[in-house]
């Protein structure tokens, strides 16, 4: 342990403290410089396994744990909820090759609460843009730490507002995974309204997600087609390479895809969605933005609440990343700012069947 101690004193004055956990030796050494030679970072420690982990985090803070997936005795999806509760408030990044075989392990990661994944190279391929990808993914999630968070308002106070909702449209990014896992445990399967969601994710990714969502929620959920009719009792996902958006025909709604650059520059976008959720749905709309970077989904909260709908934002505690939910917060179009299980207790407390 006397090189963690070196580590520790190094870490001593650094604004954000890093924990790596990964059984290669390579990996760790290689890491641990990258980390050291990235301004506003140290390296805490540097431990082999999630045993070693839990016991260096007994006793010591940081502020984000860069977690590898296949180790020895403990893998990191399985440890993952313990070194969250360990890490009293850190942000987990996942770094492993496994998120480089298909979306099953990177959705999974982010369902059970990191903040973020990013594919580990081969050993001796620590080389290109890693280091520079690495950078900005621990800046991004200690660019945003949190402070007070807003007065809480209870979810009863929905009621106050009088409406009812015909649908529901979630939009979320980097932390967003885990909130919605939150909220849609909340909802009972009996609620049969609508639900749509977009999520900042690469396309390949989105069969996976849809499949986690049908679990948590409990009810179908599918990635969206042009032209998709939509009905009760389902979840609809944003596909990764186009804009969500509805549309009102003769005897129902339909959704269409669209490509169009938005102001955010996300594809898909959560704006064009709410957007036409509010000329369709009008005061009969609830809008929902959990934790995300960036301000993505706020000129379409302004557009549910002038249209009489009710926009819900996820509270700065909760969130991995305030940008999205703040964003709509401090534009004034936030009607609640509550933690992702509240907004489920709301969207449970629907009174139409």
């Amino acid at each position: 342990m006397a090189s963690n101690t070196i580590l520790k004193a190094a870490a001593a004055n650094a604004s954000a403290r890093v924990l790596i956990v990964d059984d290669s030796a390579v990996a760790r050494a290689v890491i641990s410089r990258m980390i050291g030679a990235a301004r506003g970072f140290a390296v805490a420690a540097a431990v082999p396994d999630v045993h070693a982990a839990m016991a260096f985090l007994q006793d010591e803070r940081v502020d984000i744990v860069l977690l590898d997936i296949e180790m020895p005795g403990v893998d990191g999806l399985t440890a993952l909820p313990d070194l969250l509760a360990a890490g009293q408030g850190a942000k987990i990044l996942v770094v492993s090759s496994s998120c480089a075989e298909g979306a099953a392990a990177t959705i999974q990661a982010l369902t059970l609460g990191a903040a973020d994944t990013l594919v580990k190279p081969g050993v001796g391929n620590f080389v290109g843009r890693f280091a520079d990808v690495l950078t900005d993914k621990l800046s991004r999630l200690v660019d945003h730490e949190p402070r007070a968070a807003a007065p809480q308002a209870p979810a009863a106070r929905v009621r106050a507002t009088g409406n009812e909702f015909d649908v529901v449209a979630i939009g979320a990014s980097t932390g967003g995974i885990h909130a919605m896992g939150q909220l849609l445990r909340a909802i009972p399967a009996s609620f049969q309204l609508p639900i749509l969601v977009t999520q900042h994710l690469p396309g390949s990714f989105m069969p996976y997600f849809a499949a986690q969502l049908a679990v948590l929620g409990g009810r179908p959920a599918v990635v969206a087609e042009d032209h998709m009719r939509l009905l009760r009792g389902r979840i609809y996902v944003a596909p990764g390479d186009a804009h969500m958006r509805c549309a009102r025909f003769a005897d129902g709604v339909s959704l269409r895809l669209s490509t169009e650059r938005v102001a955010s520059g996300c594809l898909p976008s959560v704006d064009p969605m709410l957007e036409t959720v509010a000329e369709v749905f009008g005061q009969r709309a609830l809008a929902v933005v959990l934790s995300g970077m960036g301000r993505d989904g706020a000129a379409g909260a302004k557009r549910v609440v002038q249209a009489g709908g009710v926009v819900a934002a996820q509270d700065r505690a909760s969130s991995v990343v305030w940008g999205m939910p703040g964003a709509v917060v401090n534009a004034g179009d936030a009607t609640l700012v509550i933690p992702p299980d509240e907004i489920g207790q709301l969207i449970a407390a629907q009174r139409r069947p």
